[in-house]
């Protein structure tokens, strides 16, 4: 778990800890067959259990603004000579 909280690479995990491709596929192995949620839900029971768990939930309600080309919004070009130009209709001659 120290991992998680370091962030830290799988490769850089100290070597008396196996291979690192062995931890990854023990990982692996273990999230994709259910084996960390049982273990989380297990350790929460207990915590539950002896009124050590507090339920209370926090929602990060922030607002981050991004620039316009970031959001995906139209690119609105001011010049150059390989700028297209829409136009509603054709102005008649």
């Amino acid at each position: 778990m120290d991992r998680f909280r370091t962030v830290c690479r799988w490769r850089d995990v100290p070597c008396e800890f196996g291979a690192w491709q062995t931890r990854w596929q023990r990982h692996d192995r273990s999230s994709t067959d259910g084996t960390w949620q049982r273990v989380v839900e297990a350790l929460q029971a207990q915590a539950d259990a002896v009124g050590e768990l507090d339920w209370t939930v926090t929602v990060d309600s922030s607002v981050v603004r991004a620039h316009q080309h970031a959001a995906g919004a139209r690119h609105h070009h001011t010049g150059g000579t390989d700028e297209s130009h829409e136009s509603a209709a054709p102005v008649p001659a």
